[in-house]
Order: C-alpha cells, then structure tokens, then sequence
C-alpha cells in the first residue's frame, strides 16, 4: 500500500475550536495536565457518574436542560441537570435498598428513554457496574451476558420483560428485574404521584427513594461500565472500563466533538454501543452540553426535523446513516432549516471520501471520520476541527494515545507500508479487563503494544488509514487488498448505495474478491449493471482490485452501530457457522 496525495477538504470555520493547535497538544500532552477540568474527592477518588451530571448540577448549569427527549411516538420530555441529578440520586438510593453494593453488575435492557441514561448515571453513582443491553436482543443473546456477568439488577420494560421470563431460571444471580411503565413514568414527572402498580414496577421503587444521595468515592480503577463486544469466534466478551475513563472520554469530547457549553448535541448511537455510553451519557455530559436523544427509528425526514427543532449544533452520526441521507436526495434536505449546525462527525466503519464531501455540499460542513473500538473506550484516532480533513483517513492521534503500524515483530513500518494499527497502552479509557477471561484481555497485548486488530497505513503527514480488518484483508494475485477499499469505491458507482465485500477461495488466483451490493431505489438488478459496477471499480480503484464476483442483496448484515459484518457474509457464502449474530440490527 503506497501513500497517495488525496485534497484537503477546504474549511472556514465559525467558531474557534477547542483544541487550537494539535502538534503542541499531542506532544506535550499529560493527563495531569487536565485532571482538574473534572471534579475530584481526593487526588485517588473519582466517580465518572458525578463528573457527568452533579458537577453541572449545583452551579450555572443547573437550570439548564441536560436531556431533550423525543419519543417515536412525538411525545417530548426535558431534564434540566438538577433534575438529573435528583433523579440518578434516586435510582442510586433504590439500588441500594435492593441490597446492591459497589461492584454488583445493573444492566439495563431499555429502549432510548429518560430511565435508561437516569439508570446509568445512578448506577455508576451506587458504585455498581453497568451494563447496557440492546433493545433488539433476543433471548440467547441476553442469556450469554447476564450469566456471564452474574447480573444481579435487570431494568427493563413490559414488552422486553417476557425475553428475561423465558432464560429467568438459568440465570440465579439474577435478583431483581425492575420494569419502566411508560403511562406511569409520565404520571410521575408531570402529575408527581403514583397509581396502583405491581411491586416490581420502577416507579414504586423510585417514588419511595430519597432525592439525596451521597456518591460513592471510587477509585480512578473501580470499574463503571461493562460492554459485550462479539468477536468472529466463540462466545461475547465482557469490555470493562475504569471510572477514570470519563477523563479520556471528557478531553475527546471537547476536542474531537467540539462541544461547547451552548451546545445542543445530538449522537444518533444506541447506548447498548460504547459510543452511546461515551459520547450520550459521560463525555458530552461532563462538558456541560445539551444532550438530544430520539427514541424512534431512522428516517430522514424525522432526522432533518430534529435538527430543525431542536436547534443541533453539533451531531454525531454513523456512515450508513450519512449514505442513507445521501440517497435521500439534496431536495429533501433544502426543506429544512439546518443553519444551527456548524460540527458533525461520524463512527462506527471507516468513512468513504465521497460522504465527507457530500456533508460539505449539502450542510455547509464536512463529516469528520474517527475511529476507536469498544476495547478503547473512547476516540484515540480522529480529525479535527482545526486541521484539514483528507477525506478517507482515519485522521491523527488523539492527545494522549501513541499510535503507529507495525510488522509482525512490533517494528514500526516505513511511511505508506500497510501494517497492523497499534498503540501504546496507557491511554486513560483503555479497558480494564475482559470479565472473567484475563488470557483473552492478555492476547491483545504484544511487543508492549495494544493490537487493535485493524490494518492499516500512515502517510507521510501523519494521518493513518484504515485498510480492513486484520482478518479481512483479501489476498489476490499476491496482492493484498483491503475490503473498505473496494467498497468505497463500490458505493461511489451511481446506483450503490451500500456494499459489503469478502475474499472467496479461488484455485487460480488463491482468493478473488465477491461484493454484496445493496441498490439505491429505482435501480433494477441485471447482469448489465453488474458488469458495468464491476468495470467502474476496476477502473476507479485498481485492476486486480475490482470484484470478481457481485451479488445483489436487499440488506446486509449489520450491527447496531452501523458496522457491516463481513465474516456473516464470509460464512454464509464459505456454508460456515455463522456465530454470535445477537449484536446485529439486520441479519
């Protein structure tokens, strides 16, 4: 893989962004330096629960709005970060009426609503361990984390509780499960009393608790938060982070989000995802910024009236999201008022040039690509607001993370050599264990490096680029290429809209490349077009870069966050075993 020279996107600022000047940042960087932007007990206590929400809440933020929430049914409701507060304060003292102690794992099984990031936060604030669970999870995969992780406190809703009912007996650890009613939930905030319920409701636990609370002095290594992650084998593992993450979390969300304490923020992310829970509920929250969440499904029109409404200044989305908006058409986004914008980035998969430049053309404003992985616990690779954005590239290290590509043995690559993406450890949000499995949390550690398990390459001005998956990376010819290339170049062709490519066995060639294409509406499948996408990568990209073989599909198999799963394609096109497919939104 050879650096190319790829144009700047051309930026004219109208703020002046946080992090100014990223050389002198980065290499003079120290933790130290920033600690006390956050509020502290001691120099060894923090709790990340605190730092996101009470430290706004007895000061000039506390009559602000934290949370503004729509539901997918239109109904709105708004806290302020006193009432925030107040309310966490109350789920804290309700876990500890439950008997929870400090190290006990709460893992909630919420759709987006107000008591999903209230459990959060109390949860962290109690000193437990929380854990989030999508709402899309079927019973296996519920199974597979509550009993791993020996969940003591379930949170949920009337319509997920029968998926716990069914693998109830299978998990005796399992103490309390603690259902939100929506028609009572809006009973309390707006007419403050409670009607009848049945004894497990939230309400009847959460009414009873006190509004004072006093948050337990964790250390900078307790645990907080806990994640499971699907790997391409065997079972989810269990991510653990620290609560001295949040000042990670903190700084990445000032510089790489840019949020500033007027800011109306919105981050399209489920909380069942690492971004959700770095980037919703602490970061974003710990600088004082107002928080939107919407409860509903994607849907442009909805999306772009969001904006409207709620003024967004800053919005942090996905690709496949930004390539569905795309396809939506520039029309659509001409009937809304979105001058409030004036930031937005993007995560989740690698982000193709021609969605950064589409976020310029339509918004006044590019997407700004950055990557990091559950295991990290925040961004450690982004762009920036003050530098200039190679569409494509990953961008630079964040102040505090020491990034390169290596070979094999851990030696750094020459400039342009494609290698396996590394860092150094130590980065304040890196995890902290894998629960239950210390060999596994071992194996990502190698030559003193953390091994993302990510290929990639730097160019000669520092930016990284992301080439695949280590174990995607498609071998043709004695050629290696890596699959987000060719499906960049796959969803430039007018009539993609998304694509997934593989390598198959090939006797000739040991592997050829076989792309699954998604097509935009009004586009008809034909061994024509086939031909014709074919011939536009191979004249696009490279020739021994082009698919060999192209499969029209209606979806692809995805997970929450956006990611398209390749190894799903692999195994159903190879008759493999599948594996774990709980963490996948279309399958």
């Amino acid at each position: 893989m050879q650096s190319k020279i790829i144009p700047v996107v051309d930026k004219k600022l109208s703020f002046t962004p946080n992090l100014v000047n990223y050389d002198a940042s980065h290499s003079k960087f120290s933790y130290k330096d920033y600690e006390n932007e956050l509020d502290w007990f001691d120099k060894d206590h923090i709790n990340a629960g605190y730092n996101a929400i009470d430290r706004n809440a007895f000061g000039p933020r506390k009559n602000k709005v934290a949370l503004y929430w729509e539901g997918a049914n239109g109904s709105e409701m708004q806290f302020t970060f006193l009432q925030m507060s107040l309310a966490s304060n109350r789920f804290a003292n309700m876990l500890k009426s439950l008997g929870v102690d400090k190290g006990d794992r709460v893992f909630l099984f919420l759709p987006r609503i107000p008591e999903l990031f209230i459990s959060f936060i109390g949860t962290l604030k109690r000193g437990a361990i929380a854990g989030t669970l999508f709402a899309a999870f079927g019973p296996q995969a519920l199974q597979d984390r509550l009993s791993n992780s020996g969940a003591k406190v379930v949170i949920t809703t009337p319509e997920l509780k029968s998926r716990i009912d069914g693998i109830r007996d299978k998990l005796p650890e399992l103490e309390h499960v603690i259902v939100v009613d929506g028609k009572t939930r809006r009973s309390f905030w707006e007419e403050k009393y409670i009607s009848t319920r049945k004894s497990d409701s939230y309400y009847d636990l959460f009414t009873t608790a006190s509004e004072k609370f006093a948050p337990m002095h964790t250390s900078l290594d307790d645990p907080a938060f806990m994640l499971y992650t699907s790997g391409t084998t065997g079972k989810p593992k269990g991510v653990v982070h620290r609560h001295y993450a949040i000042v990670h979390e903190y700084l990445t969300a000032k510089w790489v989000l840019d949020l500033k304490e007027d800011d109306v923020y919105w981050c399209t992310a489920d909380p069942g995802w690492v971004t959700g829970i770095a980037y919703e509920n602490l970061g974003n929250w710990a600088n004082g910024a107002s928080t939107l969440i919407y409860e509903g499904r994607f849907s442009p029109e909805k999306w772009y009236s969001l904006i409207e409404e709620y003024k967004v200044n800053v919005w942090y989305t996905a690709p496949t999201a930004i390539r569905m908006l795309a396809a939506s058409g520039k029309e659509l986004v001409d009937k809304y008022d979105l001058s409030s914008l004036r930031h937005l980035c993007s995560v989740g998969e690698p982000l193709n040039p021609k969605a950064v430049n589409w976020g310029k053309k339509v918004f006044g404003y590019p997407f700004h690509d950055n990557f990091w992985q559950t295991e990290t616990g925040g961004i450690v690779i982004a762009n920036y607001p003050s530098l200039p954005i190679k569409p494509g590239s990953m961008g630079k290290p964040v102040p505090g993370v020491s990034a390169s590509v290596v070979d094999d043995e851990g030696k750094p690559v020459p400039v342009g050599k494609e290698g396996a993406l590394v860092l150094k450890p130590g980065w304040a949000s890196m995890m902290q264990k894998i629960w239950k499995r210390p060999k596994k949390y071992d194996s990502y550690f190698k030559n003193g490096w953390y091994i993302t398990g990510d290929r990639a390459f730097m160019d000669e001005d520092g930016y990284f680029w992301f080439v695949g998956r280590d174990d995607d990376v498609i071998k043709t010819a004695g050629e290696r290429v890596g699959p987000y290339e060719v499906e960049s170049a796959l969803v430039e062709h007018e009539a993609v809209i998304e694509a997934g490519v593989i390598g198959i066995p090939d006797e000739m060639r040991g592997s050829i490349i076989k792309a699954f294409v998604k097509l935009k509406p009004g586009y008809k499948a034909s061994e024509k077009l086939k031909e014709d996408v074919a011939q536009y990568v191979k004249k696009h990209l490279a020739g021994h870069a082009y698919p060999r073989e192209i499969e029209f599909v209606d979806k692809l198999p995805k997970t929450r966050s956006g990611k398209i799963m390749r190894r799903v394609l692999k195994a159903r096109e190879l008759g493999q075993e599948v594996g774990d497919t709980s963490t996948l939104q279309e399958y």
